[in-house]
Order: structure tokens, then sequence, then C-alpha cells
């Protein structure tokens, strides 16, 4: 048996039982032949659909970081995750983020601080990309997030200072070349 992923957010991991269901190398082709499927039993959030609702509305079905309104492409992310014991799905536990902008937060490539301001990690403002990267990340910095128009729906300071935290500890420390002489 092999762990072949592994998605912390999501509270779930994949593994492969047998040699054929290892990942397949990049560039390799899978034969049409070999395709197999297994039913997988997985723990469905009955709360999460309601969480959203509420957090789309308090946020206007808008990206809370790009101002993105394609509901679609918006999602409700938790400040801090539904296994954590302040984890709760409320609206104050929750930011409205596009996709791409939940999954750099969950993953501490964007992080929020108490006041509402976005920071980006330091290895992925030197990174160097397209224009996704540069407008869609790097230009973050700074930039203050959309609040719902109720004081109530904010998001609470507490939780994202804690979040922050964890942002800041997931953080690569500082290169030697880039620290000042």
């Amino acid at each position: 048996m092999w762990l072949v992923a592994d998605e912390p957010e999501h509270l779930q991991f994949a593994v492969a039982v047998d040699m054929a269901q290892r990942l397949v190398a990049p560039g390799d082709t899978l034969d049409t032949d070999r395709r197999q499927y297994v039913q997988r039993l997985t723990r469905l959030r009955l709360h999460q659909q309601v969480f959203r609702a509420r957090v789309l509305q308090a946020y206007a079905r808008t990206c809370a970081m790009c101002r993105l309104r394609v509901v679609d492409l918006v999602d409700a992310a938790h400040i801090l995750p539904d296994g954590h014991p302040r984890g709760a799905p409320v609206v104050p536990n929750g930011l409205a983020l596009c996709k791409i902008h939940h999954a750099a937060f969950d993953r501490h490539i964007l992080g929020i601080r108490p006041d509402f301001v976005i920071q980006v990690r330091r290895d992925i403002l030197r990174e160097t990309d397209g224009p996704m990267l540069r407008h869609g990340l790097q230009e973050m910095v700074g930039v203050r997030v959309l609040l719902p128009s109720s004081p109530r729906a904010h998001p609470d300071r507490e939780r994202l200072r804690e979040r922050y935290e964890m942002f800041c500890r997931a953080s690569p420390p500082p290169d030697e070349a880039s620290r000042p002489a």
C-alpha cells in the first residue's frame, strides 16, 4: 500500500493498494485498458452547504481578495480549518475567496493579518512567471480584503491572528543573500 496524495485541507488522502494504481510519471500515458475504478467512502460535511451560502451572501458573492464575482469560481474558505477546535462553520470564520486565492490561502502562500491586510510568502514574491503569478498573487501584498457590509459578519480577528501565525510559521526563512548586510 502506498500513500499517493495528501490533502490535509480537505481532511483526506489517497492510497494505492497495488502497483497498477501508483502515480504515473509525468509524460507517461496510461493504457485505457488499465483504468480501474473503486468506490470510496467519504465523510460529507453536512454543514458545509449552509456555511457556503451564508459566507457568499455576506460577501455579496465576491472574492474578498481580488473582487472576482463569477460565483462558480468563488468558494467559502475557512479561516481556521473545519477540524480545528475553533474552526466552527460560522461566517466570522469564513472568507469568500476565488478558487486560486482559496488554494493559496489554504497552502499558506497568502496570509491575512488581523488588520485585514494580505501578505504573500517571500519565496513567492521572488518567483518569475506569467501574469497570474504577478497580478493574482504578488500584487496582493498590502491589499486590504473586502469586508462584508455587516460588522457582525467580519472575519474574527482572533481567528485571523491564529491563522496568520500559521502562515508565518509555514513561510520559508529568508535566504542569506536576501538579508541586509
